[in-house]
């Protein structure tokens, strides 16, 4: 799992009723985009996350001019 600053990290929820969460990443600490990130999720809280397999990057949006 390689991710960038600005990618989303969208973690599934893994029990019955649990919503997903989803953030922006905001600081990349492993080497060439690997884990651990720095995470700001949609409600405003900041943590260090260790991705795992419920979660997924998503590529923020190339803009081309």
């Amino acid at each position: 799992m390689n991710g960038q600053i600005g990618d989303r990290l969208h973690v599934h929820g893994n029990v019955v009723g649990q919503a997903d969460r989803m953030g922006e990443i905001i600081e990349v600490r492993g080497p060439e985009g690997a884990p651990p990130y720095v995470v700001r999720f949609d409600d405003g809280h900041e943590t260090l996350v260790y991705p795992g397999p419920d979660a997924v990057i998503e590529p923020r949006e190339q803009v081309t001019r």
